[in-house]
């Protein structure tokens, strides 16, 4: 095989044992970075020996790491950090002082580790978190407004925060003892001066060459820039000895304050996502599956040394800080575990050769046990606290306390406000009815141009692309009254209505339709009205020549709801082509789709499409109903369902999982 094919051979198996491998911790569960490892170790040297870390897959898996640490300091929020600041910087830190005393002086003592730097480097390792796993479990629990989530997501950021400055300061631990301290000395003052001259330069120039950028109106230019920062910045910090990782948070940090980071975020996710996925497989290449079962007990015994040393001082710190016991055992028993970051941390200290294999092999195995077990501890722990309240003397200490109720009461987010989806001249027209009648709204745009006057109104809005799952979460949809898309890109428009109704199912959208096809496959997809200009400016210019006739106003106005309210279907041209099956083919070109033959003893025969609530129950809609030789395009909610149809179903291919389950066993409705 020619030489310059092997990097790609190579990357193909990586991902490929990763993507099996993270697909079956999905199925089963499991935080996919576990199959990351595992999918790394059976391809690995001490697996099938099909790929080796050297070369080419070590450097990738380096600028997953760039990546990875870029978008952590994108994310990072300086105002929920100073929001939080009590139990972040002080609880947080302590957390992080007391983990890494624990950990590094347990390990020195026993004869873990042989010297005091190393045992540092390791109580650094321990001190960290998996915000990724802690996050999916209070989302997937809907605990993330909660007391103890809110207290989990703070001390995580101070973490998070941390690792940048363990990376530039733990490296000068390398050097023999008497050169220590002026090692130290010397990192510290290098972080201080690049941080100085980075904080300027994100001041500065960053946000000039952002709008630059932007105002290019290419997104592959907007792209391209933002990486060259990110890894320029890497480079040059590992050109003066902070490393790689170093540079590409304080890049993150650097724009995580222009107005433009959550677009940046999302163009760079799935670069990242891959990346660090190759980051984390090459972890596992590593491991020796052999070597983990010969030391089986040892690692029983750091997994629960960890796990319930963390906690205890987590608890500790928690219910110190004034919290109820119940809220300081959630949050101990929820960040008690070894995060993701920590193989940042532990790879350095092997390349530095301060970890052995052996010891390095042993942070990693530990580290994946600990990811396992956390979501099982999150599940089981509120079952422990009703347990405890049972008891009487347990009581006061479980009670809710005054700095619980104070720190809730000092969250302010926007709710209740409308999401205008594009600032064209319909956007800037229904923005403007807005704004002067006083009601709160939100605009999610991606032409620069056109933002500056929201900027001197003072009217809050998102520059990116609204299709976008992150901007729409930004823009809390999930809290939203209503939602406007005007945008000119019909695919844009059924992006954004799919993915924001999967947000928030019960949010009123009305959708500005392009062509008539999409009049009803926008209502098929949820949209709670469809505007289509040209028939409205028929309606207005038909409605003012009525009136200019003497027909009354009333009987206008209500001639005038009924095409409305027919979804314009009585004033439709060439109304028998559009309702052909050739259009509706036309129409659903770049969704999923697919046909189901309904069964026999479904008990979906003899409903109509509105008892069946089949779109509220799987999030698919039924697009057409083929009968015998006839097809039923658009069907309404009064069409019944019979033996032998065959329905046109549109959604994700969750959704359609949903729905091949839902013909099979259909779910109870509230």
């Amino acid at each position: 095989m020619a030489a310059e094919l092997t990097l790609i051979v190579d990357m193909v198996k990586v991902l490929g044992a990763a993507a099996t491998g993270g697909y079956i911790a999905n199925r089963l569960r499991q935080p996919v970075l576990l199959g990351y490892l595992v999918g790394g170790m059976v391809i690995g040297p001490a697996g099938l020996g099909l790929v080796s870390l050297e070369g080419d897959i070590e450097v990738l898996s380096e600028v997953g790491v760039a990546l990875l640490l870029f978008a952590l300091g994108v994310e990072f929020s300086l105002k929920e950090l100073l929001r939080l600041r009590r139990i972040a910087l002080g609880g947080g830190t302590l957390q992080i002082v007391l983990t890494l005393l624990l950990g590094g002086g347990v390990a020195y003592l026993s004869g873990g580790v042989e010297t005091i730097p190393k045992a540092i480097f390791l109580g650094a390792v321990l001190s960290l978190s998996s915000t990724a796993v802690v996050l999916k479990s209070l989302i997937e629990r809907n605990e993330v407004d909660t007391v103890h989530g809110q207290i989990m997501l703070a001390v995580l950021i101070v973490q998070d925060l941390s690792l940048g400055i363990m990376l530039a300061v733990l490296p000068a631990l390398t050097q023999p003892p008497e050169m220590i301290g002026s090692a130290l000395f010397v990192a510290l003052l290098k972080s201080f001066l690049f941080l100085g001259g980075a904080l300027l330069f994100g001041r500065w120039v960053v946000p000039l060459l952002t709008r630059w950028l932007v105002q290019t109106g290419s997104q592959e230019l907007f792209l391209l820039g933002i990486l060259v920062l990110c890894l320029g910045i890497a480079l040059f910090t590992y050109a003066i000895g902070l490393g790689v990782a170093m540079g590409a948070f304080v890049a993150g940090l650097m724009l995580s304050n222009v107005e433009y980071a959550d677009h940046a975020l999302d163009r760079v996710l799935p670069m990242r996502d891959v990346f660090a996925t190759l980051f984390f497989a090459s972890i596992g290449l590593l491991i020796d599956p052999i070597f983990l079962l010969d030391n089986a007990w040892i690692l029983v015994k750091l997994v629960a040394i960890v796990m319930v040393g963390k906690a205890i001082i987590t608890t500790c710190i928690v219910r110190g800080f004034g919290y109820p016991l119940s809220t300081a055992l959630m949050v101990g028993l929820g960040i008690n575990q070894i995060g993701e970051f920590s193989f940042v941390l532990a790879g350095t200290a092997q390349s530095m050769e301060l970890f052995p294999s052996y010891l390095y092999g042993l942070i990693v195995g530990t580290t994946a046990a600990t990811l396992l077990i956390t979501p099982f501890l999150l599940k089981m722990t509120p079952y422990a606290l009703r347990y405890l309240e049972q008891i009487p003397a347990m009581q006061p200490l479980l009670a809710p306390t005054k700095v619980s109720a104070d720190f809730l009461a000092k969250e302010e987010k926007m709710t209740g406000h409308v999401i205008v989806v594009g600032f064209g001249r319909v956007g800037q027209t229904l923005v403007r009815m807005l704004y002067f009648q006083g009601h709160p709204m939100l605009v999610i745009d991606n032409n620069e141009a056109a933002l500056q006057t929201l900027r001197d109104r003072q009217i809050p809005y998102l520059f990116g692309d609204a299709s976008s799952t992150l901007l729409l979460e930004k823009a809390r949809v999930h809290a939203a009254k209503a939602m406007a898309i005007a945008l000119p890109d019909p695919m844009a428009t059924r992006l954004t209505l799919q993915r924001a109704l999967s947000l928030s199912p019960d949010l009123d959208v009305t959708v500005r339709a392009h062509v008539n096809a999409e009049i009803e496959l926008l209502y098929q997809l949820g949209a709670q009205e469809v505007v289509q200009p040209e028939f409205e400016a028929a309606l207005e210019m038909g409605a003012h020549m009525l009136l200019r006739f003497g027909d009354g106003t009333y009987a206008v106005q209500q001639l005038v709801n009924h095409y409305r309210n027919g979804r314009y279907r009585d004033i439709l041209p060439e109304r028998a082509e559009y309702w052909g099956s050739a259009d509706i083919e036309t129409v659903i070109e770049g969704l999923h789709h697919h046909w189901y033959p309904l069964p026999e003893r479904s008990t979906l025969v003899g409903q109509n499409l509105a008892q069946a609530n089949i779109r509220r129950l799987t999030g698919t809609t039924v697009m057409a109903i083929k009968r015998q030789k006839h097809t039923l395009s658009y069907p309404t909610g009064d069409v019944v369902l019979e033996v032998g149809d065959r329905l046109l179903v549109v959604g994700n291919p969750e959704e359609h999982q949903m729905f091949e389950n839902f013909l099979k066993h259909p779910i109870e409705q509230a």
